[in-house]
């Protein structure tokens, strides 16, 4: 176990970029989670969940891609360095995903207000226009275990007022399909280059958590296919601290390949 204080805690004078601002929101999103695989796709996600692990959430497990579960911070984009800790074959996945001991998050293709994900096909599903992925595991995540999604470049092309194909479900279908699918059911937070979202506890719809740094609420709602519900006052993603700066830059991605998937 990594015993790091909380680095909330330490004020940094440098200047973070939005992709910076992106890792610790990603990060947040994995803030105590205890002992739970960390699923994370994308570049920024893939930082967030190492910095989280190395400062308040230190019994996250990480794959090394393969089948190792690995301890330590090494470089994204790298091979995995640290200590093995635990063989996790593919086979294994499964039973964690079933067991709800894994947290994942996503880059869905269309998002739409209850948190409905597409990552299949784009159009008529007969006829799409786009063929995507297929719906993978998305269904079976969102059923199962937390699920959080990022988004790299926030716009009306991924957050529609109806998903063509669900393939992530949503806090309305998890409702309506009974207990089988909503008893697990556990949408947290949706990350992207504007904001945070989480999801309204009554209503089960996208709500934004916070904007980052000169971003504002009507920028975010223009960027987004339908109406989001924001409270009166808004505040700003939180800033990394000195040593999460100093963490993201010299060990996690020394590299700058944040920058890559989001300028700015």
């Amino acid at each position: 176990m990594t015993n790091v204080m909380d680095p909330r805690a330490e004020a940094s004078d440098a200047v973070a970029s939005r992709a910076e601002v992106c890792v610790v929101a990603c990060a947040d999103a994995f803030r105590d989670s205890g002992e739970m695989l960390a699923s994370a796709f994308g570049t920024i996600p893939a930082i967030g969940v190492r910095l989280a692990r190395e400062t308040f959430s230190p019994d996250l497990l990480i794959s090394d891609g393969e089948s190792y579960l690995v301890r330590g911070a090494w470089p994204v984009g790298t091979p995995a360095t640290g200590e093995v800790e635990a063989w996790a074959p593919f086979r294994t996945i499964f039973d964690l995903v079933w067991h709800g001991k894994r947290h994942v998050m996503m880059i869905p293709s269309q998002v739409d207000r209850y948190g409905n994900t597409n990552i299949s096909a784009v159009g008529d599903y007969r006829r799409p226009k786009v063929q995507l992925l297929g719906v993978r595991g998305a269904p079976g995540n969102t059923v199962c275990h937390p699920t959080s999604y990022w988004v790299p470049r926030h716009s009306t092309r991924v957050f529609v007022p109806r998903v063509d194909m669900v393939s992530g479900v949503g806090n309305d279908r998890a409702a309506q399909a009974g207990p089988g699918a909503s008893r697990y059911h556990d949408l947290r937070r949706v990350v992207t280059d504007l904001a945070v979202f989480d999801y309204h506890p009554e209503h089960g719809t996208l709500r934004v958590a916070s904007v980052h740094p000169g971003v504002t609420v009507e920028q975010v709602q223009a960027a987004t296919g339908f109406p989001l519900e924001a409270g009166d006052e808004v505040p700003q993603t939180r800033l990394p601290s000195a040593a999460e700066l100093r963490l993201i830059r010299e060990v996690l991605d020394p590299r700058g390949l944040r920058d890559r998937e989001v300028a700015g």
